[in-house]
């Protein structure tokens, strides 16, 4: 009997052990390089008709370096070509702050992820605004790498989307965390009544978009926690990505998608929250 009974915590010791190091495998060498398609039909009071199931694919958070992010960055170009959007969007965090050595070489990561970018195609362009990484290195820097790639980026500004002779305005902010979005100045020039969707980093900014004549907002920032436990909160999130981490949200009159981002932060792994490509199927909502 005794024997029995150490046989059978070894056994049991064994098989946690097993499932631990399950668990970190998945979490370091498969999860966080296979990104996941997330599908998503949005009706929007003010969306023109006749640009009914105007696609937008959103990316975010790529936080290039050349040893684990930027898998699921070259995953993920040939999988959003497949989708065939007409427009792409990309919500920031292009580099990393780096926890050792210089913001210089951090910020030269910036060529190399918007070469990468640029193989995405879509009819209506690649859109961008920056990130609280982006510009806590050098937002001029990756700004320039990025129009230099072909990749439109929005800085406080909005500009109109024409198709089919009707048309919507697309708006980004500056990173909201460096203090320097400003809301009023991005919409001052949008024609009263037209939809507006607005590409701003940090998800929790709508509970302030939601003031203004914005329809949706497209964000990123959370990474959807990154490691997430089941039935439990995110174990972290950045702040302002507290309230509106993941997924879509009504805040108001204002709809909201906060994308799961394809990178990684800090430590190279996730667990229970995949890299995320959205693809949005835009409607005109019933009635309207």
């Amino acid at each position: 009997m005794p024997l029995l009974r150490t046989t059978r915590r070894k056994f049991i010791g064994l098989a946690a052990g097993a499932g631990v190091v399950a668990i970190a495998a998945d979490s370091a060498l498969i999860e966080p390089n296979h990104p996941r398609i997330v599908r998503r039909e949005l009706a929007l009071r003010r969306w023109p008709a006749r640009l009914e199931g105007f696609t937008i694919a959103l990316l975010g958070d790529f936080h290039y370096d050349p040893c684990f992010s930027v898998h699921p960055l070259k995953a993920a170009i040939g999988m959003v070509n497949s989708l065939r959007p007409d427009l792409v969007a990309f919500v920031g965090d292009f580099v990393t702050v780096p926890l050792v050595g210089s913001d210089e070489k951090a910020v030269a990561h910036a060529e190399p992820c918007a070469r990468l970018l640029r193989q995405i195609e879509a009819p209506h362009g690649r859109w961008a605004v920056l990130g609280n990484h982006d510009y806590a290195t050098d937002p001029r820097h990756v700004t320039a790498a990025l129009r230099a790639a072909g990749i439109q980026v929005l800085a406080n500004q909005a500009l109109p989307i024409e198709h089919d002779g009707v048309r919507f305005w697309l708006a980004g902010v500056n990173d909201v965390l460096s203090g320097t979005a400003d809301l009023d100045s991005t919409l001052r020039d949008v024609a009263g009544g037209e939809a507006v969707i607005l590409l701003a980093h940090e998800p929790d900014y709508a509970d302030y978009v939601a003031r203004y004549s914005v329809d949706l907002q497209l964000s990123g920032h959370s990474h959807g926690g990154q490691v997430r436990f089941p039935f439990l909160p995110p174990l972290y999130l950045p702040d302002l990505a507290k309230k509106y981490f993941l997924g879509l949200y009504d805040v108001g009159p204002l709809k909201l998608y906060t994308n799961a981002g394809l990178g990684t932060v800090n430590l190279p792994i996730r667990w229970n929250c995949p890299p995320e490509i959205t693809l949005l199927s835009l409607r005109r909502a019933p009635g309207q």
